[in-house]
C-alpha cells in the first residue's frame, strides 16, 4: 500500500501527476485527506474552497486512487502509524527526514519517497491568478 496526503482543494494537473506517479509505487494507492477544518487551520480561513466531501469525491473518481480517508489533526501522524503504508509518498518540496510519519513507515519495514512537482501548479497560485 502506498499513502499520501494532502488537501487536494482544487484538483490540478500538479495533483493528478502526482498522485498517477505516487500510485505505480505499490498496488493501492490511500490518500489522507486534510477535513475542511484541518485545510482551514493551514491555510487561513478562506480556505478550502471545495468542501471535504467534494473534494474526497472527486479525488475518488481518479482510476488510480484505491482508498480515501479523511483525518482533521493538524498532520497524519496518527493516521500513517494506524495503516503503516508500505511506501509513504510525499512532494519533492519535502526532506524525507521531515516527512510526517516516515520514522514510523521506516521502522516497519516501508519506504519513504518523494516525487518531483510539476512546476507552476499550486492551488494558491490559482487562486491568486482568479483573483487578477
Amino acid at each position: 500500500m502506498v499513502f499520501s496526503n494532502g488537501c487536494f482543494d482544487i484538483l490540478h494537473l500538479g495533483h493528478i501527476d502526482y498522485l498517477e506517479q505516487a500510485s505505480q509505487l505499490g498496488d493501492k494507492l490511500v490518500i489522507g485527506l486534510n477535513s475542511d477544518d484541518s485545510v482551514k487551520a493551514l491555510k487561513g480561513p478562506n480556505r478550502p474552497v471545495n468542501s471535504e466531501k467534494a473534494r474526497a469525491r472527486i479525488l475518488a473518481a481518479l482510476g488510480f486512487v484505491d482508498g480515501i480517508t479523511i483525518f482533521s489533526e493538524e498532520t497524519p501522524k496518527e493516521l500513517i502509524e494506524l495503516l503503516i503504508p508500505n511506501v509513504l509518498v510525499k512532494g519533492a518540496d519535502y526532506k524525507i527526514e521531515n516527512i510526517v510519519g516516515g520514522k514510523t513507515v521506516l521502522e516497519n519495514g516501508g519506504e519513504v519517497k518523494t516525487i518531483d512537482l510539476v512546476e507552476g501548479y499550486s492551488t494558491t497560485n490559482i487562486i491568486e491568478n482568479l483573483k487578477s
